[in-house]
């Protein structure tokens, strides 16, 4: 049998207890092609509230984070805002779990698209919350500059567990020009390499299911990004929600989504060829709410992965 190196056994190999991740979404913050600076629209399958509901109870605001910022006058409200919702999870984490371990995860839109003195007061301050053993940042592979690669070489030298997580979400640049990305592929391979010279861990983001790819092409995105030397990875199905340009593209037959069966295929494809040394962070995604448009499978995770693991033991992978 193989066993794949989990987020969970990662953590509990290196750290020898359980480590959990916490989810952090910050008001102001927003992403290069949402705000108009590459593209208008954001991606359009993305509505950032579907998978990262602490969005919804933000306080609102009409100061939006970008590189040319020149003053961030909400940086007290978003500092309490991370401390609120990093004791509300870790609370329920330990008394849940008995959790003495935490990775702050800014998850929601890009987190290093920000002024370099926003993103080092916020990111200090997550790395001085109890028992915060370091930082797991989600963006993408157009919003990171070198003075931030620095600053999270310099948290790694004193002994911080730094990720960043780009979402490449596939390697085709006609796939990334038909989802609205707002950026090719050019130079994600580079960028890779550079921020692992910082000692700063990588974990790649990739889509199955995305309009016009084969499964060829996703297990061609597969190898591609494994090859670029990743510490980790992130694989889920593309899932529809209301309010999304996929939304009225799947309304008007354009676009069919990938079945259960297609995906997990894909993912015992995936696993079969993963080596031993990546972090598989995630196999699966869904909506749990009135928001998801389509495919139903992606409701009920559960029911996802009790059908997904049967599959993977049968092809003698644990997963």
């Amino acid at each position: 049998m193989k066993q794949i190196l989990t987020v969970g056994r990662y953590f509990k190999s290196k750290y020898k207890q359980r480590v959990r991740k916490i989810p952090i979404s910050l008001q102001g913050f927003t992403c290069p092609n949402i705000d108009g600076s590459v593209a208008k629209g954001g991606c359009t399958y993305c509505k950032n509230e579907t998978f990262s509901p602490s969005l919804q109870n933000l306080p609102k605001t009409n100061i939006t984070m970008n590189f040319q910022l020149k003053e961030n006058t909400i940086i007290n409200e978003q500092l309490e805002t991370l401390k609120n919702q990093f004791n509300m999870h870790s609370s329920h984490h330990k008394d849940k779990f008995d959790t003495n371990k935490y990775m702050v995860y800014f998850q929601s839109f890009s987190n290093t698209y920000a002024p370099y003195n926003t993103l080092k007061t916020l990111y200090d301050e997550a790395l001085r919350l109890q028992n915060v053993i370091g930082l797991s940042i989600g963006t993408r592979t157009d919003c990171v500059e070198d003075n931030v690669l620095e600053l999270l070489g310099e948290y790694v030298k004193n002994g911080k567990e730094i990720w960043l997580e780009y979402g490449i979400q596939s390697i085709f640049n006609s796939t990334l020009k038909l989802i609205n990305r707002g950026h090719g592929i050019e130079g994600a391979k580079e960028l890779v390499a550079k921020t692992r010279s910082y000692g700063i861990k990588v974990c790649v983001h990739l889509i199955y299911g995305l309009p016009k790819e084969d499964s060829n092409m996703m297990l061609e995105s597969l190898n591609e990004v494994i090859s670029w030397g990743i510490d980790g990875i992130k694989i889920h199905p593309l899932y529809i929600v209301k309010d999304t340009i996929m939304e009225k593209m799947y309304d008007v037959g354009k676009y069919t989504p990938i079945t259960l069966q297609e995906y997990t295929d894909l993912i015992v494809k995936s696993l079969q060829i993963m080596p031993n040394n990546i972090v598989v962070q995630r196999i699966s995604a869904g909506a749990h709410d009135d928001s998801l448009v389509a495919p139903l499978w992606c409701f009920d995770k559960n029911i996802q992965m009790s059908y997904i693991r049967e599959k993977l033991l049968q092809a003698k992978i644990v997963y």
